[in-house]
């Protein structure tokens, strides 16, 4: 497999379920091992990988159910090294009202919000974003949308798996696996 994501562009992974997006975008973030070949992030930073400089957003929404909101985004926001400022996350995502709420109490598509909360706060190159719509309202979508429109129009990249178009213009598609 050869691909390629150029700054301000996006990488649409799509094909049946089983076809492999999501172990591809777990290869990319270095929480899978390649058997072969090799990755690279051009114009990254060189003492960092790639997984380091991505923001990888599975199908977990990586929330602890016991803390709240707030909490929950601070840590994110200590552990990836980030600068952003939480309330303007949560605000951002919706979400600024519930923050002393613990993530056990929210519902599935605001535990998104949450996760989603971590691409505002966190400045990183490249998202991989797996099924990034799923258990979001149409709102949210747009929200969402706005999100990945500004972060590629700022260079940024971004590597989706989908179902969906994602309403995106500057995205090429890779196909996986073969139809049934």
């Amino acid at each position: 497999m050869n691909f390629s994501v150029a700054a301000g562009q996006g990488l649409l992974l799509t094909g049946r379920n089983g076809a492999g997006k999501s172990s591809l975008l777990r290869m990319i973030a270095g929480l899978l091992r390649i058997a072969g070949g090799r990755l690279e992030l051009s114009g990254g930073q060189p003492d960092r990988g790639i997984g380091e400089q991505s923001h990888y957003l599975g199908h977990q929404d990586a929330l602890k159910s016991s803390l709240t909101a707030m909490e929950n985004l601070r840590f994110w926001i200590r552990y990836l090294d980030g600068r952003g400022e939480p309330q303007t996350a949560l605000d951002a995502v919706g979400l600024g009202a519930l923050r002393d709420l613990p993530a056990a109490y929210l519902s599935a598509g605001q535990k998104r919000r949450l996760s989603l909360a971590r691409l505002v706060a966190i400045e990183r190159p490249l998202w991989l974003l797996d099924e990034p719509t799923s258990t979001l309202d149409a709102a949210a979508q747009t929200m969402l949308h706005d999100f990945m429109h500004r972060h590629l129009a700022g260079g940024g990249l971004i590597v989706a798996a989908t179902h969906q178009t994602l309403g995106l213009d500057n995205v090429r598609e890779l196909r996986l696996g073969t139809p049934l």
